[in-house]
């Protein structure tokens, strides 16, 4: 009889106990459907990046690319997402009751968007969705590439980027702005072009550009006179050792539409050579004298611990006939090379070369070559190099002559890639293209930043 109290009794609490834990269990289960079905609220955003002063700042707004934080209540739940229409992918692990984090797709329509979702965040649940009113902007502007960095003023210049939309205005170099005559890419904002006003700082230093998406800035390599190693004009001096083209073989008659050029030029091909032959190197060269100081010359505007991908090598370039096929530029650091090297203190330029595939090259005016000097083989495995090992290189040569050849040797597409697939050869041939330079200079590429928000 007793035994059988002592089950009954232990049954007894075992049901209870049983009981308590499934009112447990259905009241948890509860609580999160009621999280996950609840309506989202959405108290405040903030932009999420590491790089800023302040790495979690709230916002108004937020461009292509940018990671947020959505920060208020009952998120828990959230299936889907939607920016300014985008479905927008978010990595759940991410989610909690109180915030979320999701990053605007690149792909996200900006003023491109229906009306009806521009602007807006929508998240979605089950049973419920929110929707927020909250400004999506393109992607910061850029700038790429500027047709003619040392032009003369009254000249029109072209300046390459993205996002450059509705630009109002353009402060050159000097604090010289310019708000009128501008004109813009409006489709894609891949460009615009301005008249070059007088009194621009010989210095040089970066243009800056106001846009309706933002502003931005330039490298700082626009009108930089004082970077001149070689101009035919009497800044640097044309070396006589090795050079094919003297002083007298130099041309000044006026040539070149829109960007015109400057007083004397260089000719590679002169009036005594018809064409070029086939598989040769260094049909023509020039060189500096190899008297000038890099150290004492750029160092004061380009310190020497400038990291080598900050600097470039700028030249002029003219070239009214297509240019294809056969031919190349070979831009040399020291006077040391017998002509058809892919290696070393060398870069190749093979302008009619674009993305693998030939595209002939010529010029309406004079336009501007930029080419960091990590492009130059020594310095393209990817090292951390600075100006500094560059100076070094040239202080420890015997001949420091900085010069140009023409080549019209055969190559393979590998030597101009870098990849060893690309096996396409381009057998040389007799050319007469007629390639014209100026300006040879040093300048730095450093380009300011610009942020939407003050670093505090």
């Amino acid at each position: 009889m007793k035994q059988n109290i002592l089950n009954k009794n232990n049954r007894t609490c075992f049901s209870f106990l049983g009981m308590i834990f499934m009112a447990l269990l259905i009241t948890a289960c509860s609580s999160d459907d009621d999280a996950a079905g609840g309506e989202i609220t959405v108290n405040s955003v903030y932009l999420q990046d590491v790089d800023s002063n302040v790495p979690d700042r709230e916002v108004n707004f937020a461009r292509l690319g940018q990671l947020l934080r959505l920060e208020g209540s009952r998120f828990t739940g959230v299936r889907r997402a939607f920016i300014n229409g985008f479905e927008t992918s978010f990595n759940p692990v991410y989610v909690s009751d109180n915030s979320m984090l999701i990053r605007v797709s690149s792909d996200t329509p900006t003023i491109e968007a229906e009306e009806d979702v521009r602007n807006t965040i929508r998240l979605v649940k089950d049973n419920s969705e929110t929707t927020i009113d909250f400004e999506i902007r393109s992607s910061a502007p850029t700038i790429t590439e500027i047709s003619n960095t040392l032009p003369s003023s009254g000249e029109e210049i072209t300046v390459y980027g993205t996002g450059l939309i509705e630009v109002s205005s353009v402060v050159f170099p000097g604090d010289v702005e310019v708000t009128e005559g501008i004109t813009y890419d409006e489709e894609d904002g891949e460009f615009f072009t301005v008249t070059v006003p007088e009194g621009v700082s010989e210095d040089g230093g970066s243009l800056y550009v106001e846009t309706t998406n933002g502003n931005a800035y330039s490298p700082a390599y626009f009108n930089v006179e004082r970077g001149i190693i070689l101009d035919f004009d009497g800044m640097g001096e044309l070396g006589e050792f090795g050079t094919t083209i003297r002083q007298g073989q130099l041309e000044s008659e006026p040539i070149g539409m829109g960007n015109v050029s400057q007083g004397n030029y260089l000719p590679l091909r002169n009036d005594t050579i018809p064409a070029f032959a086939a598989g040769r190197n260094r049909v023509a060269e020039v060189f500096t004298s190899g008297n000038e100081n890099w150290r004492s010359q750029f160092t004061p505007f380009i310190p020497a611990n400038t990291p080598l991908e900050e600097v470039a090598f700028q030249f002029d370039i003219y070239v009214p006939e297509p240019w294809e096929g056969s031919g190349y530029l070979k831009i040399l650091l020291i006077n040391n090379f017998n002509g058809g090297e892919w290696s070393g203190g060398v870069y190749n330029y093979v302008p009619w070369i674009v993305d693998g595939e030939v595209e002939p090259f010529e010029t309406e005016g004079w336009r501007t070559v930029s080419i960091p000097f990590t492009d130059f083989y020594l310095f393209n495995d990817g090292e951390d190099y600075t100006f500094e090992d560059l100076l070094q290189y040239r202080e420890s040569a015997t001949y420091k002559n900085f010069g140009i050849f023409f080549e019209n040797s055969d190559f393979n597409l590998s030597d101009v890639t870098g990849r060893s697939s690309d096996d396409m050869e381009f057998p040389s041939s007799e050319t007469s293209v007629q390639v014209y330079t100026d300006n040879w200079r040093i300048v730095s590429l450093e380009t300011p930043t610009v942020t939407d928000f003050p670093e505090e």
